[in-house]
């Protein structure tokens, strides 16, 4: 059986600039912006695809992520909301089935504007950091995981949690690199489970794999050096518009 990828020029056109952001932003470069993903490969792909399409590629990143920042993280952190996680996970496998596609439209969009407004919008001054929380870690861990497992998207309720701690930006994106490691190769069998791995996914996952290692490598480098007041502009509106196509496509369908 021969794999054909997807042939569609403006398929990759936008696949291209979402796989570097998304390893950039897994390098610890640009935050929870891997939740551009699914939005942007939606615009030329339906939502539950460009998930199937993504997660072999966010596995590659999640290797080369664990590799850079070893064991560097925050365990009491991920001892809350990894077990959280997984129940999300779960719960997004179970109810895959009655969960449509104008569901996840709305869903991802109405996530992914959240968490622009958010950043647009919420005070930015110094705080002091807030304790760990159980009850909290437990409810954000298991939406994280829940949105991840539907569209990859657990990027903003996962930083609800962990950026009011505080904790130093090495150990921020070491956490988050093994919480979204162990998540992401969690989904791997119901993935396969509910078919998201077919020729065709894993052909263009393997035509974009390239972009993945290169991406988050230099989202590692790009961290530590760089000033990136002017790509979270950049990258923000352009998740702004996303969103809002994505919200709009899901109100059409309703209709």
């Amino acid at each position: 059986m021969y794999m054909i990828a997807i042939t569609d020029p403006f398929f990759y056109l936008c696949a291209i600039p979402a796989v570097l952001i998304v390893g950039m932003s897994k390098g610890g470069f640009g935050g929870g912006l891997a939740l551009v993903g699914v939005p942007m490969m939606s615009l030329a792909i339906p939502p539950v695809q460009a998930a199937g399409i993504l997660l072999p590629i966010l596995l590659v990143m999640d290797i080369v992520g664990l590799l850079s920042y070893r064991a560097i993280f925050c365990r009491k952190t991920l001892a809350i909301l990894l077990p959280a996680g997984l129940l999300g996970t779960l719960i997004g496998y179970f109810t895959a089935a009655y969960i449509s596609e104008t569901f996840i439209l709305l869903l991802t969009g109405t996530i992914a504007i959240i968490f622009v407004l958010d950043y647009w919008f919420n005070d930015k001054s110094v705080r002091a950091a807030k304790e760990q929380n159980v009850f909290l870690g437990g409810f954000w861990g298991t939406v994280a995981g829940l949105t991840s497992f539907i569209a990859h998207a657990g990027g903003a309720p996962f930083q609800m949690y962990i950026l009011p701690l505080r904790l130093a930006p090495p150990v921020m994106a070491g956490t988050a690199v093994t919480f979204f490691a162990v998540v992401n190769f969690s989904k791997i069998l119901p993935y396969f489970a509910l078919g998201q791995f077919d020729v065709t996914n894993l052909a263009s996952s393997l035509v974009l794999l390239p972009f993945a290692p290169l991406a988050t490598l230099a989202g590692v480098k790009i961290a530590k050096h760089i000033n990136v007041g002017l790509f979270y502009k950049i990258t923000y509106a352009g998740l702004f518009v996303i969103s809002l196509k994505l919200i709009w496509d899901g109100l059409v369908a309703l209709v």
